[in-house]
């Protein structure tokens, strides 16, 4: 039990200093109101400083109608974001960063697991998530529900997300947080990628976490 919580304080520590030395790591789009902006801040700042618990045991439907969690994925890292399918940048280029760690792992990427959790769960229907994810990497689970439940998952994650509506339009894009989050082996919460980090940077962070295959 030592040697693990030494691993997980190293990449905790290891990948928190380096998203505080990137521009812009906070990963917050422009908010659409002041008081979004003051609740981004101070999940932003509970997020960064590990103040209070992060994460924790969840149940949501997947693109197959299951109902399922971090448990289920016990034996496996995961690399979870929270976006949207409408999302017309940052979602799509986290998934595919993802997809290229996966990659970049060889054989231990069969030991990753890739998570796509919907903010958006009113448009995101279970199939349309299936059908969006395949084009990243078809071992992508996605996770939906009722918007209470998505939102409560969303917050112990401290992920921000609103709402803005297009003026005069009955269409709406969401001003999210933008991290992705990584779990290790027994689903516990060990750190965060913050927006942008290539592939190749996430792949050298989990293989740590990443038992020592067999020769």
């Amino acid at each position: 039990m030592a040697s693990i919580n030494r691993q997980v304080s190293a990449f905790a520590c290891a990948v928190g200093l380096w998203a505080a030395s990137v521009p812009g790591h906070a990963g917050a789009q422009e908010a659409g109101s002041e008081p979004q902006r003051a609740d981004a801040a101070r999940l932003m700042n509970e997020l960064m400083t590990g103040s209070g618990p992060i994460g924790g045991s969840f149940l949501l439907t997947d693109q197959q109608g299951r109902r399922v969690g971090p448990m289920h994925w016990r034996g496996k890292v995961v690399l979870m974001y929270f976006g949207y399918t409408f999302c017309p940048d940052a979602c799509p280029t986290s998934l595919s960063n993802i997809a290229a760690a996966i990659e970049a792992l060889g054989a231990d990427g069969r030991r990753v697991q890739p998570v796509f959790v919907t903010l958006d769960p009113l448009r995101d229907r279970p199939k349309m998530l299936g059908a969006y994810v395949k084009s990243f990497n078809p071992g992508f689970v996605t996770l939906g529900g009722i918007e209470e439940e998505v939102r409560r998952v969303a917050l112990s994650y401290k992920v921000s997300y609103e709402k803005v509506w297009q003026r005069g339009s009955d269409y709406y894009l969401i001003d999210h947080t933008s991290f992705t989050y990584v779990l290790d082996r027994e689903g516990r919460y060990v750190g965060y990628f913050p927006p942008g980090t290539s592939g190749n940077r996430m792949s050298e962070q989990v293989r740590s976490l990443l038992p020592v295959s067999s020769p």
